[in-house]
């Protein structure tokens, strides 16, 4: 950035500072005298480097799991509360009871939550790494399945990320041979500092650019105040030199006292002034970065200064563009069908901004400029974010503002950046991502990083995390309705029978086993309308799920105790033996199906967990044959009542698949009517 001695605005932002140097950066070329008014903590430096060594906000994953947390904290209190005074009050054993209590207690809890979500994490976090996608915190993952909202810059994101020389033209926007020709000669011939716009000059040389007749004969090297840069060539046999000027359009057509215009040149007047101010800024509008080049011929001397810089010609202007990637409006597309809104935020030009934005098929008329920013409060800010879709002329610090806002809104946000000044905002974001070859601080304060600049990649990974939410979620919703409907029967049975319905042993093994197969979530198939839009915790939709499966597995289970009691006729012993086996497996079949909300037959389960499933079916339908069992309480059960159990099973199993069609049906009504208020 050019920096020049000067007053600025009380409210200029950091980008605007054009009067200061800060900490950190480093000077290219010129030589200035300055003085030191902040240092150590003061510093922008500082502030950027203390926003991310503070701990790093809640994200949407972590609040989910907080709340889920404390459903299960609340449930688990009144029954525990409720079983062990009821079985006070009906003269049972206080210790027994107490017991009995705590492990209905123990039974409703999805104890193996926490190695569930490990396991599906880690293996999601392997398969983003085969897709290009390294992740840093496996939280992440679910985070970018939910993520509903994209901040990124445009460089090298939207962008190639490489300056292109677009066309060389004259005053009256005609392509023209020899301004091309001298702006080769400026860039190739200069020795000041390199720079990207030199560069892309030089990289535009065609084959019937022909320099090779021009000595250099002097140069008026860039600086910060000027603004421009001058070579000076001369050809063998001529008496004049030839001075070209190249530099922003403004500074170049103050040192201009005439223009070249249809072969002839006509004094510069006000008129021409205005004409080319207006030319400027409607290329600027597209998106375009625009230079002046300027010429005029001098008697041949030995050196030349800055004040030899008057009375040019203004020739011509040379425009630059970073066009957008390749494929860039389709994959933008793609992302927008996933349900997640790209919004840009960047320190470039509004309308360079604002033109990339109509290219890529961004939205692009509603922006933000950092000034606006800078004058809004927090509260004001939470309320204008979302109606913006660009933030331009944005300084680093306003980052995190902007995305600590769309978070306040609800949303969950990622950031994709690879600067020192993105360091704030991915630590912000509920998703933080960087780039390979991104810096240091940038890197550390991501979440992930992409091994490619691709935002194809990031939304692979955008799958892939939407996969690992949807089979943590099956686990959750399978886990907490089986184990609430089991306890509910427990905890009335154990009020209307003389026994308890099962002993403490035996409702941690049917926990125990239960949940084995659920180790196999993480390699579950997920349906595809499963990772259509973002997928959210609802702690509401858990508890709905909860208690309408669970209701229908109590309800199943009072059968079965009817069953045992008045057609078995079957002791304290046959009794939890009976129960314990059509408990076992009912929580397990019912895994394949509400696993999906299609028909059961019409969405496969992986081998794995099919595997597992099947292997501890058998295994409960074995246990009470197995030697050594007696010290659980087990007895073996005669055919007919074995008969009546698997019976019942499979009506439980039909009327769940019934109930699962109206369930799911209701919620999506129930989320139509919500999204229509």
């Amino acid at each position: 950035m050019v920096k020049t001695a000067g007053v600025c605005p009380p409210a200029a932002t950091v980008g605007q500072r054009t009067n200061a140097a800060f900490t950190g950066t480093s000077v290219r070329s010129g030589t200035a005298t300055m003085a030191v008014v902040k240092t150590g903590g003061q510093t922008e430096f500082a502030a950027i480097a203390a926003a991310i060594a503070h701990v790093a906000p809640e994200t949407e994953f972590a609040r989910g799991i907080r709340r889920f947390g404390y459903l299960m904290t609340k449930i688990m209190l009144v029954i525990v509360i409720l079983v062990f005074f009821a079985n006070l009050l009906l003269h049972r054993p206080a210790v027994d009871s107490l017991l009995f209590s705590l492990a209905l207690a123990v039974g409703l809890t999805p104890e193996l939550l926490p190695a569930i979500i490990s396991v599906t994490l880690a293996r999601g976090a392997r398969t983003m790494a085969a897709n290009g996608v390294i992740v840093r915190r496996l939280e992440a993952i679910e985070n970018l399945g939910s993520m509903d909202i994209l901040c990124t810059d445009k460089t090298g994101t939207l962008t190639e990320g490489v300056i292109h020389l677009d066309a060389c033209l004259d005053v009256a926007g005609a392509e023209a041979q020899e301004v091309r020709l001298w702006a080769l000669l400026n860039a190739t011939l200069q020795t000041g500092m390199a720079n990207p716009l030199d560069e892309a000059i030089a990289a535009g040389k065609r084959p019937e650019d022909d320099l090779a007749g021009y000595i250099k004969a002097d140069e008026i090297p860039y600086d910060f105040i000027r603004k421009r840069l001058s070579v000076v060539v001369r050809r063998p046999g001529e008496a004049e030199d030839l001075v070209i000027c190249k530099g922003a359009v403004q500074t170049v057509v103050a040192a201009c006292s005439s223009v070249m215009e249809a072969g002839a040149t006509v004094p510069l007047d006000e008129v021409q002034a205005a004409r080319i101010d207006e030319t400027v800024r409607a290329w600027s509008g597209k998106g375009y970065r625009v230079l002046g080049l300027a010429v005029q011929r001098f008697a041949r001397k030995d050196a030349y200064r800055a004040e030899d810089e008057a009375g040019l010609a203004f020739a011509g202007f040379l425009l630059f563009l970073d066009p957008p990637k390749a494929g860039m409006a389709e994959t933008l597309k793609a992302i927008a069908v996933r349900g997640i809104r790209v919004k840009v935020i960047t320190g470039d030009n509004r309308h360079v901004a604002a033109h990339l934005a109509e290219i890529v098929g961004l939205p692009h008329r509603r922006i933000l400029t950092g000034e606006e920013v800078h004058s809004l409060t927090k509260e004001a800010l939470v309320r204008r974010v979302t109606q913006n879709d660009i933030f331009a002329e944005i300084d680093p610090n306003q980052k995190e503002r902007i995305i600590a806002a769309l978070r306040g809104h609800g949303h969950v946000v990622g950031y994709l950046g690879d600067g020192i000044n993105d360091a704030p905002a991915l630590h912000e974001a509920d998703v933080g991502i960087s780039v390979d070859g991104a810096v240091d601080v940038a890197r550390e304060a991501a979440d992930m990083i992409l091994l490619q600049r691709d935002l194809g990649v990031l939304l692979r990974g955008v799958n892939d995390g939407r996969r690992t939410f949807a089979n943590t979620m099956k686990y959750i919703s399978i886990t907490t309705s089986a184990n609430f409907g089991n306890m509910v029967s427990m905890a009335f049975a154990s009020l209307a029978l003389p026994f308890l319905p099962l002993l403490a042993p035996q409702i941690l093994l049917n926990n125990f086993l239960s949940d084995v197969p659920s180790l196999a979530i993480a390699t579950d198939n997920v349906d595809a309308d499963q990772v259509r839009t973002p997928r959210r915790w609802d702690i509401a939709f858990v508890r709905r799920f909860m208690v309408t499966f669970g209701l229908i597995s109590s309800l199943f289970d009072f059968v079965t105790f009817a069953f045992l009691l008045f057609v078995a006729r079957a002791t304290a012993e046959l009794f939890q033996t009976g129960w314990f086996v059509e408990s076992l497996i009912t929580q397990l079949a019912i895994v394949l199906v509400v696993r999906t909300r299609v028909s059961f037959w019409r969405s496969r389960p992986s081998k794995l967990l099919s595997g597992l499933t099947l292997v501890i079916g058998l295994l409960a339908l074995a246990i009470p044959y197995l030697p050594g069992v007696g010290w659980f309480g087990f007895v073996a059960l005669p055919s007919p009542v074995l008969g009546g159990l698997v019976t019942i099973t499979f009506a439980y199993l039909a009327a769940s698949e019934t109930a699962k069609h109206w369930f799911f049906a209701h919620e999506r009504h129930h989320g139509n009517a919500k999204r229509s208020l």
